[in-house]
């Protein structure tokens, strides 16, 4: 009896010593003050997850949903303008850092006193996707591997990731093979990704990378999701929400896409207080496992398209004297054909107020949709707005639907009343009518359509401000041919003549606002870098080339970053309509 006891005993201890708690993604830094930072994490089983910033700790318990476990740990008590390294405990066993060889993950608070450097980009396919399709080098990869090796007054202040962080519709060759051993891929929704589940492990396949996962934890990382964060051409219109729900795999699909995105992205964008203040979040962690609760909460912000009050995913950061707004342009939409609306308007009250709140000397906006297309572009997506109207008889209507699916129309071109609304926005903020003194510059930070460019709005009033859009993608994707020359006629002047004589004709009215292009368009895998020192703003477009001229299967951390462009926002001349 004692023999066998000792033999079970000491079989648990070598049970216990084989379960021992690891970190499964992260640690992702991601809001980061002047004195406070929050740090997000996926474990492999529940814990307490502690964080240690030089003398500043804390600590929280894991949530679990659907057999998976996270924290979103909030710590205070840092240093404006100090940049402490910082190791993460689960269970009080270090599982951070876990690699010597990269500089030690560090949580840089902000310094007023500093310039504040914004990285952005979108449309990430993973790796491995990549070379089977032959793609450029990973641009972000070789952006990390640079940082790696650059002082940390080179590491960005903030990443914005403005869409396609993964692709639910496009999956790599692993992912295909975790699919087959799951279910029938012969069957809808084939080799997409069907549920939580599988969300879970494009995640993990998006963000294990060794590197990445050194970058998120080293830069604060925001994000908003775009269409194949779920699917392409998500809420397009009401048409094609009408034949999603139709099929017997969507309502699967959405719901997972949502649940996720709350927990690996939407969490993160909240600030220490807002975590606090969440109601939802309250809940999760109140449950044994909040696999309904979340499944319900999903379900409910899917039906604003449709009409119905649902969850809003923008968000606004003051970083210093910059203020940082994000739009989601995506699950907001309403897409009733007779009031169609990028966000509705609850929500774009919120965005009007959260502009008008205070004084501040840039305003950076984030929406991964471009606000501002290559013109003739953006009077074709007006104009097929305006066709696929049921006022405009059921042939017509059908031919604009079927143009916009077909075109993926469906840009803030495509949603003219808002982009007439934030047009008007910009200008009254340009102009001081908030009440403050107007920002050196409002810049537009989008991706989605992969290509690189800026472009500057004039008004008829033209407001003191400088106003710009920045667009940059992919990350790791690319464009096809006739796509390119596309893009590059839809900024011809004669072109844009001809648009703009068929939108008048078809009763669309005038753009309140014209724009030209210093830069662009451009393609490649690229990254931006916003530069804002006082009230002076500098842009940087880099894109990824394989060392030496490797090819299509070079390495991505063997690339190198080329210059595509190197802008002075704030010299550049003050357009005229």
């Amino acid at each position: 009896m004692g023999l066998d006891r000792g033999h079970g005993l000491r079989r648990q201890a070598v049970e216990a010593a084989s379960h021992v708690t690891d970190l499964v993604l992260g640690p992702l830094l991601r809001h980061v003050g002047p004195r406070d930072a929050t740090i997000w994490v996926e474990t492999s089983a529940a814990c307490v997850v502690e964080v240690r910033a030089g003398s500043a700790t804390a600590s929280d318990r894991t949530f679990h949903v659907a057999g998976h476990h996270y924290a979103i740990v909030a710590i205070d008590g840092l240093d404006p303008g100090s940049a402490p390294p910082y190791e993460v405990l689960l269970d009080g066993e270090r599982a951070w850092p876990a690699d010597t060889s990269r500089p030690p993950s560090r949580i840089r608070t902000l310094d007023p006193g500093r310039p504040l450097r914004i990285a952005f980009g979108s449309c990430r396919e993973p790796a491995k996707r990549g070379h089977v399709r032959g793609i450029d080098p990973d641009v972000l990869v070789a952006f990390a591997e640079r940082l790696t090796r650059a002082g940390e007054d080179e590491w960005p202040s903030a990443l914005l990731l403005v869409g396609d962080q993964v692709y639910a519709d496009d999956t790599s060759p692993e992912m295909r093979a975790g699919i087959r051993r799951r279910r029938d891929p012969s069957k809808p929704p084939r080799y997409e990704v069907a549920n939580f589940e599988e969300y879970t492990q494009l995640y993990r396949e998006a963000w294990s990378e060794p590197v990445i996962r050194w970058l998120f934890s080293t830069v604060p990382v925001s994000m908003i999701f775009d269409d194949h964060d779920v699917r392409d051409d998500w809420n397009t219109s009401e048409s094609w929400r009408r034949d999603m729900q139709a099929t017997d795999w969507w309502e699967e699909r959405i719901t997972g896409g949502l649940m996720s995105y709350w927990i690996y992205q939407h969490l993160g964008n909240l600030s220490p207080a807002g975590l606090a203040a969440d109601d939802t979040l309250r809940k999760v962690r109140a449950a044994d496992d909040a696999e309904t609760l979340l499944r319900a909460f999903a379900q409910h912000a899917d039906r604003e398209a449709d009409g119905a009050k649902g969850t809003m995913w923008s968000y606004r950061r003051d970083l210093g004297r910059v203020r940082l707004l994000v739009i989601d342009s995506r699950c907001g939409r309403i897409l009733d054909n007779d009031r169609r609306s990028m966000v509705g308007d609850q929500e774009f009250a919120w965005i009007e107020q959260a502009v008008a709140d205070g004084d501040y000397d840039h305003l950076v906006v984030g929406t991964s949709l471009p606000w501002l297309l290559p013109r003739a572009l953006h009077e074709i997506e007006s104009w097929d707005e305006a066709l696929a109207r049921s006022s405009r008889g059921r042939i017509v209507a059908g031919f604009g639907e079927w143009l916009r699916r077909a075109l993926d129309l469906e840009h803030w071109a495509a949603f003219r009343a808002s982009f007439d609304r934030l047009t008007k926005l910009f200008g009254r903020i340009g102009r001081g009518e908030h009440g403050a003194r107007p920002p050196a510059s409002i810049c537009v930070l989008s991706g989605d359509v992969h290509h690189t460019y800026t472009a500057v709005a004039a008004y008829p009033d033209q407001p003191e401000s400088k106003v710009v859009q920045i667009t940059c993608s992919p990350f790791h994707n690319t464009i096809p041919l006739p796509m390119r020359i596309v893009f590059r006629f839809g900024w011809s002047s004669k072109m844009e003549f001809v648009m703009k004589a068929v939108t008048r004709l078809s009763g669309v009215p005038a753009l309140p606002i014209h724009w030209h292009h210093p830069s662009g368009p451009d393609f490649g895998n690229a990254i931006a870098t916003l530069i804002l020192d006082g009230r002076d703003a500098r842009l940087l477009l880099e894109r990824s080339a394989a060392l030496g001229g490797g090819g299509d299967d070079a390495p991505d951390d063997e690339a190198e970053l080329e210059t595509m462009v190197d802008l002075n926002l704030t010299d550049l001349p003050q357009p005229t309509v």
